[in-house]
């Protein structure tokens, strides 16, 4: 795929060797020798990729980044350094690099990191086009919700999946960690030709937990018949998911972080290595900066995985997600199981939204799934819920009013709805606006109304 692409380095017969070599293989090639001349460049012409060096003279290789990613996000830059530590990789991730190559490199690597980042570039007018429908809808992938906590985690994914950042995914129990793992591959150019392995640290002992991740030679214990590939290996091209990689003993925990340092591994009982290309992305439930300080995880292979972090909200924090997840399952399981359901209940709905959600969206799932196995009609009622959320302690909501003098006035409740959505919303207003569906201006209207008659949170009149 053959691109636009600038070469900013100011060792001239660097230049014109990487230039002459991207030239034969098809590409187009602009040179310059400054990050102030290419970013002039840049501002005037349009570029699939931008590869500079990242040591130059004045602007540097990083600030050009920088300033392209703020500016410019859709190009992807890789950049080249004569310092192949840890340290530089990171700052270069995390300043919004695409990628970066270590000197002395290999034309073949970087000709092959720059068809990556060219096809990333094709993708961008795509991945634009999908976030605008994301905004629209309630479906990410995978993933449901349209609360602001997930729609910054569907922003995250769109911005790594083209990236071969470590991505460590965390948040409590039950809350679709795999889910934003096979999102970032799915949605990456590694989709088209590697495979999406998972494995659970936590759910095998350390002896099984090696040979499945690295594989092990014929012989190399008792039942091993044949030499079997480890998930490394069966990874290449793709993407490689831990999850629960807080449950690693330290042991292997070493052996893992030597794998990552030397993209190769070696499998149990044999006597050569195998190279890997697998993007790695982790996943925990556990503090792990905690679990460093206390010495249960490394700290060197910590700051490997967490190049970038991704936290998703617990499910309490959601608010009308949970709504939105329950009809979501309950369509899958009414699919499943050929039952007639199509709706959730009021009554079921509002305890629905109410109850805490401890085991988060694997909890509700389980309950609609159970919801929807026992329903005797059309919908979800409340005596399809299991005892716990049934026998929740009822709240004035307006909608539980057995008398007309438990009725709430319709502008009490608005009041106290829009409140409501503006803290779930974290305080921003336009954002508040586009979920309610009301006019921004019409919102503001609102909340001066509400702090003149000292109806908002902290005025004497507070309600």
């Amino acid at each position: 795929m053959n691109g636009h692409i600038l070469v900013v380095d100011d060792d001239r017969a660097m230049c014109d060797m990487v230039a002459a070599d991207l030239q034969a293989r098809g590409h187009t090639v602009v040179t310059t020798r400054t990050a102030t001349d290419a970013w002039d460049k840049i501002s005037s012409a349009d570029f699939d990729v931008i590869v500079t060096d990242l040591s130059l003279g004045g602007m540097s290789g990083l600030d050009l980044c920088e300033r392209v990613v703020a500016n410019r996000e859709d190009i992807p830059v890789v950049l080249i350094t004569a310092f192949g530590s840890m340290d530089t990789a990171i700052e270069a991730i995390r300043a919004g690099a695409y990628d970066y190559i270590t000197k002395p490199f290999d034309t073949d690597q970087l000709a092959l990191t720059l068809q990556r980042a060219v096809r990333h570039r094709r993708l961008t007018d795509e991945l634009v086009r999908l976030r605008r429908v994301v905004r629209e809808t309630e479906h990410f992938g995978p993933m449901v919700g349209r609360s602001a906590g997930m729609v910054r985690v569907y922003d995250l994914v769109e911005r790594l999946a083209g990236t071969a950042a470590s991505v460590l995914v965390t948040g409590e129990s039950g809350t679709g960690k795999e889910l934003v793992a096979r999102a970032l591959h799915d949605m990456s150019s590694r989709a088209a030709d590697g495979q999406f392995v998972a494995v659970n640290c936590a759910a095998m002992p350390e002896t099984l937990l090696e040979s499945e991740l690295f594989g092990h030679a014929r012989g190399a214990f008792t039942g091993a018949r044949d030499d079997r590939d480890g998930l490394f290996v069966r990874a290449d091209g793709g993407t490689l998911f831990l999850d629960e990689i807080g449950e690693m003993p330290l042991g292997m925990q070493a052996k893992l972080l030597r794998a990552l340092q030397e993209g190769r591994v070696r499998p149990v009982g044999g006597d050569r290595e195998v190279s890997f290309d697998a993007r790695l992305v982790t996943a925990t439930n556990r503090d792990l900066e905690k679990e460093v300080a206390e010495g249960r995880f490394r700290e060197d292979l910590f700051y490997r995985i967490n190049v970038v972090q991704i936290e998703l909200p617990p499910l309490r924090d959601r608010g009308s997600d949970v709504l939105l997840l329950a009809q979501h399952f309950l369509e899958q399981f009414a699919a499943r199981y050929g039952a007639p359901v199509k709706a959730i209940g009021r009554e079921a709905a509002a305890r629905l939204s109410r109850w805490d959600w401890p085991g988060n969206v694997r909890e509700l799932q389980n309950c609609i799934e159970r919801a929807v196995a026992l329903a005797r009609f059309d919908h979800i009622g409340l005596d399809d819920l299991p005892a716990r959320l049934r026998d929740t302690p009822s709240t004035s909501t307006g909608f539980d009013a057995e008398t007309p003098d438990d009725l709430e006035p319709l502008a009490d409740l608005e009041r106290r709805y829009i409140l409501h959505a503006l803290e779930v919303i974290g305080g921003n207003k336009t954002a508040t606006a586009e979920a309610l569906g009301i006019d921004r201006k019409t919102l503001y209207r609102k909340l001066e109304r509400y702090a003149e008659e000292g109806l908002l949170p902290g005025t004497d009149s507070d309600t």
